[in-house]
């Protein structure tokens, strides 16, 4: 069983940088894709970036594409999700998750418990 703990989360002027994180349990992440997930107050759960297992590969929301960077540690089992230039629009809760394929749909095996992040204007 995996289970994921995000964490970085926070309040942020519009144009401001935040960086979250996702440590992984299990030592078999690093044969797990890892995406990052995000749920606005009233709206459906909405893809946001992806992550291959070596990192090889990745993809973007083209609402967040040139702004948000999904990376990964291996070592440290911990996927990253560095954000800038945020706008009030990015304001949600930020969930990661983890499954053995490359995807945008949110058919994801494993789930966090989901970061708050607010943009302020």
């Amino acid at each position: 069983q995996v289970q994921l703990v995000e964490s970085g989360g926070g309040l942020v002027q519009a144009g401001g940088s935040l960086r979250l994180s996702c440590a992984a349990s299990d030592g078999i992440f690093s044969r797990y894709a890892m995406g990052w997930f995000r749920q606005a107050p009233g709206k459906e759960r909405e893809f946001v970036a992806t992550i291959s297992w070596a990192g090889g590969a990745t993809y973007y929301a083209d609402s967040v594409k040139g702004r948000f960077t999904i990376s990964r540690d291996n070592v440290k089992n911990t996927v990253y999700l560095q954000m800038n230039s945020l706008k009030p629009e990015d304001t949600a809760v930020y969930y990661c998750a983890a499954d053995p394929l490359v995807k945008i749909t949110s058919d994801y095996d494993y789930w966090g418990q989901g970061t708050q992040v607010t943009v302020s204007s």
